[in-house]
């Protein structure tokens, strides 16, 4: 399986309101955290997030979380 394109070594912190988001999963977005479609043709697929009301909420950048799309601080660990 591919390996995903680090984004960020670090989280997103991203004020978010109600609403449908979909976490970019490969890296290769502009549009960070969120999916601007390059993973077309990937390995990769989106995550999709369900905001029910308005918060922070604290995405991977490193795209290596085991518990995406939230940071876990696997960043830490990348070489």
């Amino acid at each position: 399986m591919s390996k995903p394109t680090i984004a960020k070594r670090g989280p997103f912190f991203e004020d978010v309101t109600p609403g449908t988001y979909w976490w970019c999963a490969c890296g290769k977005s502009k549009k960070q955290p969120f999916c601007d479609g390059s993973h077309q043709g990937s390995d990769f697929s989106p995550v999709k997030i369900d905001v029910t009301e308005s918060k922070t909420l604290v995405l991977c950048g490193c795209k290596h979380s085991a518990n995406k799309p939230f940071c876990d601080g696997s960043h830490g660990s990348l070489k």
